[in-house]
């Protein structure tokens, strides 16, 4: 039997400790937004009449949401001017 998105979700939820508000602030760190309750009608029983499959799109962005708030947002790259090879001044001694 495979696991469903609807189970490595809650999973996850049950193994790292989260509340549904803390699920729907990390959807909110990848701009996605999401209610308590379509939140609930994942982790219902699939025999349940309100159950909703969770589809690819959510688990992703769940997923990204919880990389940023596990480790922080990536920093932001510089644009660096490339640079130029140094070359010495230096006087040969003799």
């Amino acid at each position: 039997m495979a696991l469903t998105n609807n189970d490595i979700f809650k999973k996850l939820r049950v193994a790292l400790k989260l509340r549904d508000d803390d699920i729907v602030k990390i959807l909110e760190l990848v701009d996605f937004r999401i209610t308590k309750s379509e939140l609930g009608a994942f982790f219902r029983n699939e025999d349940h009449p309100k159950y909703k499959n969770c589809g690819d799109q959510i688990l992703r962005n769940f997923l990204n949401g919880l990389v940023i708030h596990l480790r922080g947002p990536m920093p932001k790259k510089e644009n660096k001017p490339k640079s130029t090879p140094v070359t010495s001044k230096r006087k040969d001694r003799k």
